[in-house]
């Protein structure tokens, strides 16, 4: 499952998933955003200081996009131990909090992409493991989200033993193709095929 960025639609994330699954074993969903704010699209919640997404608007998308978590396992019977999260910017936040949220059933991974760790009132995390493993990537010229809440990221997840795949690339705000490229047999050992 793929969450979008800030501003874009389900559509935006839909091309990665033949990037990251050529041979089509999984499959795969890209949800939309519950929010449409100006300058246009599609987003999970109001941007605010940067790390600390608002609660007023983050933890309804945050429920919202739980219980769709939820129809689709229902819907394919695929159970959350072979369901990876992943998103870009936005997403990745969302996916850090859907994937590690307290109460929540682990994924089989995490993928975040140009994002960070969200600190969000009256949201918590359950970092007790066992812990999924999570892939990140992060742009060094990053103008948006700098690369350092990439790092702050991977430095939290490492401290609470988890596997991290972290890999910095010479791009701005965007998605790196060979990061792409690393993650096929990242997937394959997080989801093997049965």
């Amino acid at each position: 499952m793929l969450f979008h960025g800030r501003g874009t639609s389900e559509h935006d994330l839909f091309p990665l998933l033949d990037e990251l699954d050529p041979d089509r074993r999984l499959h795969g969903v890209t949800p939309r955003g519950p929010l449409t704010l100006p300058p246009g699209g599609a987003h999970w919640y109001i941007l605010g200081e940067l790390g600390y997404p608002p609660a007023d608007t983050f933890l309804p998308s945050y429920r919202a996009a739980s219980e769709f978590l939820g129809e689709v396992a229902a819907e394919t019977g695929i159970p959350s131990d072979r369901t990876v999260l992943g998103g870009f910017s936005q997403g990745s936040m969302m996916s850090y909090a859907l994937g590690l949220g307290a109460e929540r059933a682990r994924p089989a991974g995490i993928i975040a992409m140009s994002g960070f760790f969200p600190t969000v009132e009256g949201f918590e995390y359950d970092l007790d493991q066992p812990l999924p493993p999570i892939a990140i990537g992060h742009g060094t010229q990053d103008p948006i989200i700098g690369v350092e809440w990439g790092r702050k990221a991977r430095e939290l997840l490492e401290e609470k033993g988890t596997d991290v795949l972290y890999r910095e690339y010479p791009l701005p705000h965007t998605v790196d193709p060979s990061f792409l490229a690393e993650l096929r047999p990242w997937l394959e050992s997080v989801v093997p095929s049965s």
